[in-house]
């Protein structure tokens, strides 16, 4: 094995932990929910303190990198940040074991946070490493590569996380004591400090070299990357995306508990398809990454999210989960895959088109009921999925030097998967809008997310950036 390859194997591997532990927190919501008596706005606590992580690890890193006159991973190397993240991460799993004992709320959340802590450390690092370990040229297919990676992380995380807590693949189990989730983080505070291990051993570079961006020329004279409009606006829009997909899922447990009458230990494959609905949505989009013919592109564009859904399928299989209830989601994949190929690879076109599939999807889920509601919401994760890479395209795009900076004011915008689910939570309650009705607030996301699809391509076009003519595309 190639040494960039090995050395690509062991950096995505953080890319892995990072879907497996967002993912598995919408199986810890209603079973502390459930064990603890908490309301629903309570339990949306578990969303908030992890992605509110995101934010203060990223002021931590811009303040403490002033206070020492230079970026801190300039100093301690890009391999050993990623190593101490590890770490961070794996103190806060050791919060869990006395968070059972004690059956403290506080506690656990407060091991939570320390987790996103590290894994904020982890991103700051991780993804300009996956850039340059190889062909540049090649950057963006690495990143797709370590999006696939994290998007398995999402799809299986759910279901081992429930049968680590329940004790079983099956269903019909019920949670006996809190004490059952000490062990499975003890474990995965373990396998980090393993991966800490690895990455201080091996062969991935400290240091790397970052080719400065020019700026377009009508953006020269801009002395701050907060005076770009594009990127402010950008700002909001990724709060709002991490909102709306984080409230999406989380929620999801207590509606089918509510209208279906399922218990928390049923849910588990639910709440899986819908982050296995990003990595469908992901590998569909990382088709244009490559270049292809166009009939080839288009074939593996139909091809792409079924293998994908495959993998899905599998796992639940292994599971022995009944895979009855999920074959009409093909027929759903469709309508993702007419999206993509009408976007043509311009990120603000996808934006604006999946942001309106997005609210079709909720206004269904909201106005149906039963299984329908279910899949309309599961089918959120579909458009969700490259809404990312096409904001965080648009909102840096012509920055020249002020791009690391926007990047690290966007990554603090994470924060919105905590505020926006702890709001719906909020919402949810019986005494306001219910739990069906509290879906409106993602309605409220992808409303503005459409605007800025429309907004940022007019206001890049202005600049001398035109996607339709230069056919860029970070996804």
């Amino acid at each position: 094995m190639q040494k960039s390859t090995s050395n690509l194997i062991i950096l995505i591997s953080v890319f892995f932990f990072w879907g497996f532990v967002a993912a598995s927190n919408d199986i810890l919501i209603p079973v502390f929910k459930e064990k603890l008596n908490l309301e629903q706005w309570q339990s949306q606590m578990i969303s908030f303190a992890f992605y509110v992580a995101y934010t203060i690890g990223s002021l931590i890193y811009v303040l403490l990198s002033k206070a020492n006159g230079g970026d801190i991973l300039n100093k301690i190397g890009y391999k050993n940040g990623i190593a101490l993240g590890l770490v961070i991460s794996a103190c806060g799993t050791l919060l869990f074991y006395p968070a059972a004992q004690l059956t403290s709320f506080p506690l656990m959340i407060s091991g939570l946070f320390i987790v996103g802590l590290g894994f904020s450390l982890q991103q700051t690092a991780a993804n300009p490493l996956v850039i340059t370990i190889g062909d540049s040229k090649k950057g963006a297919q690495r990143l797709s590569l370590a999006g696939g990676v994290n998007n398995f992380g999402t799809t299986i995380g759910p279901l081992l996380v429930s049968y680590a807590i329940f004790g079983s693949l099956g269903e019909g189990v019920k949670l006996e004591s809190i004490e059952a989730v000490k062990i499975p983080y003890l474990i995965l505070g373990a396998a980090f400090i393993l991966a800490a291990i690895i990455f201080k051993m091996s062969s991935l570079p400290n240091k790397i070299e970052h080719a400065e961006e020019i700026a377009s020329t009508a953006n020269t004279e801009r002395k701050s990357a907060l005076k770009y409009p594009q990127l402010v606006l950008g700002m909001i829009a990724i709060f709002l995306y991490v909102g709306v997909e984080v409230s999406t899922a989380s929620n999801l447990p207590e509606f089918m508990k509510q209208h279906l009458n399922l218990g928390t230990n049923h849910v588990a494959p639910y709440v899986s398809l819908f982050w296995a609905s990003l990595m469908i949505g992901r590998w569909t989009g990382s088709v244009g990454a490559f270049n292809l013919k166009a009939g080839a592109q288009k074939i593996l564009q139909f091809f792409m999210p079924y293998l994908a859904f495959g993998v899905f399928l599998l796992v639940n299989k292994i599971a022995n989960h009944d895979l009855t209830p999920f074959y009409l989601y093909v027929f759903v994949i469709v309508a993702m895959v007419i999206g993509d190929m009408l976007s043509k690879g311009n990120p603000a076109r996808q934006l604006l088109l999946f942001s309106v599939m997005g609210i079709l999807a909720l206004l269904i889920g909201i106005f149906a009921d039963g299984m329908v509601s279910v899949y309309a919401f599961i089918s959120v994760g579909l458009f969700c999925s490259t809404l990312w890479p096409c904001i965080f395209t648009l909102a840096i795009a012509g920055l020249g030097k002020f791009t690391n900076q926007g990047s690290s004011f966007l990554i603090m915008m994470i924060m919105g998967g905590g505020f926006i689910s702890l709001l719906q939570g909020w919402l949810a309650g019986n005494n306001l809008l219910g739990i069906q009705f509290s879906y409106f607030v993602g309605v409220c996301c992808f409303a503005y997310l459409a605007f800025y699809g429309w907004k940022a391509a007019a206001i890049l076009k202005s600049q001398g950036i035109d996607y339709d003519s230069t056919n860029e595309t970070n996804h």
